[in-house]
């Protein structure tokens, strides 16, 4: 009986914007039904490895699969079992939050019913229901982003991109936003790729890659990471093994 694909596969990634070398021999994976981090600091290659993997840039250095599936030889495959929520904020501000939903699900060849049924219920779970007919310029920064991460969820994807998910988000609406797709991943057997440069969304249980100045430092369990480096937690991990002080 074969083993079931790791929901993402970076293998040997490099890239280079002219002479700057951005990434530079990254690679890691992520398990299906898993919650893994992507940790660095603003420039460390974080955002063009986002964009490798969600094929807006073309690999030219390396290899992407997701579920087994090539994401530079069958995009269409790969990208379908795949949701993404970018760094910027990408509602639609005069469209209410069902109208958001059915627009994006249109894209994935999903019908305005059954969009309405499955947006109905995502709204449900979390607890927003009642926000469906709001334009989402009258949403607060965290429900905008709670909106944009249903949103990727409509097409039933197997693996979930967030960018940055928190950045300009007050302390109770970052955790709420983890504690949802932590949900997810329990819930759904989602996987999950969570890219950030604060630690302290980081838990002891979490998959973490360390990513610093295009090259990946070092991967593993954070409890595994902090027992290897002798240090008592990720961020005293993170400074001993970047060189640099913590990200805060």
């Amino acid at each position: 009986m074969s083993a079931e694909p790791l929901a993402l596969d970076v293998a040997r990634i490099g890239h280079s914007y002219g002479a700057r070398r951005a990434l530079d021999d990254v690679s890691f994976s992520v398990a299906a039904g898993s919650f893994t981090v992507l940790l660095g600091l603003n420039g460390a290659g974080k955002s063009t490895l986002f964009s490798l993997i969600t094929h807006l840039y073309a690999a030219r250095e390396g290899k992407i699969e997701i579920f087994g599936h090539d994401v530079a030889r069958e995009s269409g495959k790969a990208l379908r079992r795949l949701g993404v929520v970018f760094q910027a904020r990408t509602l639609d501000l005069e469209l209410n939050v069902m109208q958001n939903f059915v627009y994006h699900a249109a894209l994935h060849g999903i019908g305005p019913a059954e969009t309405k049924r499955r947006g109905a219920g995502l709204l449900e779970r979390a607890g927003l229901a009642d926000r469906a007919k709001d334009k989402a310029r009258d949403l607060s920064g965290g429900q905008m982003r709670r909106v944009e991460i249903l949103r990727a969820l409509l097409h039933e994807p197997l693996l979930l991109l967030l960018d940055e998910p928190t950045v300009g988000l007050d302390i109770k609406a970052r955790a709420d936003i983890l504690a949802q797709v932590r949900a997810l991943v329990a819930e759904r057997n989602l996987a999950v790729l969570w890219t950030t440069h604060l630690i302290d969304e980081v838990a002891p249980s979490d998959d973490v890659v360390i990513l610093h100045q295009g090259k990946v430092l070092a991967r593993g369990s954070a409890e595994n990471i902090v027992t290897q480096n002798g240090v008592v937690d990720i961020g005293a991990a993170f400074t001993a093994i970047t060189g640099l002080a913590a990200a805060s």
